[in-house]
């Protein structure tokens, strides 16, 4: 038997999605952990949540009144009726939607820069039963809508091709953009017009919500999004995403195909419970007015940091630094963790989240300003 490559790490040695091993956790001085918005622990209310979830008997499968109250509490979000499918991650999130909205010989248009793309393993290949990911291009990992009405039509009935089945677009995106509303009703509108359904990957759905400050109608169905993969994890909770169908008629078939590929929890009310608590009292939107306000301090922060120059616009709870050599091993070398080398020489990447402090925030630009 032979094993395959090593992983590569984030940062610079063994597994791009993976921090070092601490032997000495007792012995380990706590440093703020900026590589990404799953390093966090979980909110306080959804911990309360779950303990008290776990009183008594409850029946299984989603037949729980927890879970009923959830299904509510969306349709009363959004403003439309719906149904939600919770599920434990964003890539079953992520697949499963899209594998009730392409047939195993469409293609689904995506940026290249999608999370679907770069960061799933093929699931959502798997999912659909052999699906094609096509990409569109676009300026800051957002589909341009003018190339994807071109890609809309590309191969139409050609059987010897891929046929455009669906389009997916990432909100927030992987380059911490976001789609204005004005941008997401472009894209929806083409979708209309070449019969095409619309998801979202919405696993910083909260963070892209508070920095624009919009509905989230708004944002989703009446720019014509059909699925929206609507993320917590990244967000306090432990682990729950749900699927929010605004075309209630998909659910059937969406329901069999979460069974089927083994992401329908017997104990739902422990993902229904954390649901319940990130909704409650908008806990999900000041979990990420926070995160993005920590993200601004430390564009802030950095910006003024000589050698240091950020790239673009800081939109959300996440920012992409251009840093010097040493800076980066420096920093690295005393225990802060953060992705390099994907977005090009020298530039890395910081993510905020609900858990990160403003004292987390001055200790990292503290410490680039010693180095610098």
């Amino acid at each position: 038997m032979t094993s395959g490559p090593a992983p590569v790490s984030p940062y610079g040695t063994p597994s791009r999605r993976q921090e070092p091993a601490v032997t000495d956790p007792a012995s380990s001085p706590r440093l703020p952990g900026f590589g990404s918005d799953n390093v966090a622990g979980i909110s306080p209310a959804i911990l309360k949540a779950l303990a008290a979830a776990n009183e008594g008997a409850m029946p299984s499968y989603g037949a729980d009144a927890i879970s009923a109250r959830v299904e509510a509490r969306f349709a009363a979000l959004f403003e439309h009726e719906v149904k939600v499918l919770l599920v434990s991650t964003g890539t079953a999130a992520n697949a499963l939607a899209l594998s009730v909205l392409t047939p195993p010989w469409g293609a689904v248009l995506c940026h290249a820069d999608s999370h679907i793309e770069n960061d799933e393993c093929g699931a959502p290949e798997f999912f659909t039963g052999g699906a094609k990911l096509v990409h569109v291009p676009g300026v800051g990992a957002k589909i341009d809508p003018d190339a994807l009405r071109e890609a809309a039509q590309r191969n139409r009935g050609d059987v010897h091709c891929v046929q455009p089945s669906c389009v997916s677009i990432t909100q927030a995106s992987e380059l911490g953009t976001l789609y204005s509303l004005s941008e997401t009703a472009a894209i929806g509108a083409v979708c209309r017009q070449a019969g095409l359904p619309l998801h979202m990957d919405g696993s910083r759905f909260a963070n892209a919500a508070a920095a624009l400050g919009v509905r989230p109608a708004e944002m989703t169905w009446k720019a014509g999004v059909d699925i929206l993969s609507f993320g917590a994890t990244k967000n306090g909770a432990m682990g729950v995403e749900a699927l929010v169908l605004f075309d209630p008629a998909r659910a059937g078939e969406l329901a069999f195909r979460r069974k089927r590929g083994g992401h329908l929890a017997s104990k739902m009310r422990f993902l229904a419970a954390q649901m319940e608590a990130y909704l409650e009292g908008d806990l999900w939107l000041a979990n990420a007015r926070h995160a993005n306000a920590m993200a601004a301090r430390l564009a802030s922060g950095l910006g003024g940091v000589g050698g240091a120059e950020i790239q673009g616009a800081v939109e959300a709870n996440m920012l992409f630094v251009r840093l010097p050599q040493p800076m980066t091993d420096g920093l690295l070398a005393q225990g802060f963790r953060f992705y390099t080398e994907r977005w090009g020489v020298g530039v890395v990447r910081l993510v905020t989240s609900f858990a990160t402090s403003e004292a987390d925030v001055d200790r990292l630009v503290g410490a680039a300003r010693a180095l610098a």
